[in-house]
């Protein structure tokens, strides 16, 4: 997702859940035929340019490990916590993926 009415969509009218390192809000697209999609988060609370590119690079990359067993039709908003600075990939992985199970956005097979 790169449209800030995206992002803005999701967090007005998604479902939001949040851990210690990041917070995950969901929403539903019209079209359930359409590849879930994701927009990443990282504010200037979370650390400098060098900080806050690494935490993006290790959440894309999580995304893209999961992808095939996210179910499709879905917008997702991952927003890093100053917290997920010092978190190390497996950290976050293990958050990210337990906040969508709490969405239910992961297929079951998963």
């Amino acid at each position: 997702m790169r449209l800030t009415a995206e992002f803005a969509l999701v967090r007005k009218r998604g479902k939001l859940v949040q851990g210690p390192l990041i917070r995950v809000s969901v929403l539903k697209t019209s079209s359930a035929d359409e590849p879930t999609r994701i927009g990443i988060v990282t504010s200037k609370k979370v650390g400098g340019a060098v900080v806050r590119n690494r935490v993006r690079r290790r959440l894309r990359e999580i995304f893209r490990l999961a992808k095939p067993d996210l179910n499709p039709g879905w917008m997702v908003v991952t927003s890093a916590k100053s917290a997920a600075a010092g978190a190390s990939f497996e950290e976050l992985r293990e958050e990210w993926l337990l906040l969508v199970r709490r969405l239910s956005i992961l297929r079951v097979s998963a």
